[in-house]
């Protein structure tokens, strides 16, 4: 069961990290690997926070699969959690944190676990799992410039 945890120390807002990674509708113009997402449908919960399921394609090789996602947004707290509906995973869960840092700027806290239903894909994705993880990472990090210009700190 693949598992990746990270932290990072970033110049933008908690704000405007938290929006880049709730725009999960974007997310086919910036992530690697993913082809398409559609949001099916979007409800509040309360407390402000929101309730969205959303399907994303994933493409990899000769893999194409889509899975949908039950997403609890989070916008007070700042903190985005994720949760398998229906799709090619046995699992998958996943959380963001997005915190002020006193100097500017934010500490983001990732954590996913998933596991795939067929072995195969499952030991393709094992095998190159670190490095689609950094891929990803940067992704959002390029998102951000390509958002917010570059990092205030240089």
């Amino acid at each position: 069961m693949p598992q990746h945890r990270e932290t990072r120390s970033l110049t933008w807002s908690a704000d405007q990290m938290y929006a880049l990674v709730a725009d999960v509708a974007r997310y086919p113009e910036f992530l690697p690997w993913c082809a398409a997402a559609r949001i099916r449908s979007r409800r509040p919960l309360g407390d402000g926070a929101e309730l969205m399921e959303a399907d994303l394609v994933v493409s990899f090789k000769v893999f194409r699969e889509r899975f949908g996602s039950r997403v609890v947004l989070r916008p007070d707290a700042r903190r985005i959690e994720t949760e398998y509906i229906d799709g090619p995973f046995r699992h998958m869960r996943s959380a963001w944190a997005f915190r002020e840092n006193a100097g500017g700027g934010c500490t983001v806290d990732f954590w996913v676990d998933f596991e795939f239903r067929n072995a195969i894909l499952q030991g393709v994705i094992g095998v190159v799992f670190n490095d689609a993880m950094l891929r990803i990472v940067r992704a959002f990090e390029a998102r951000a410039v390509a958002l917010y210009g570059p990092s205030p700190r240089g």
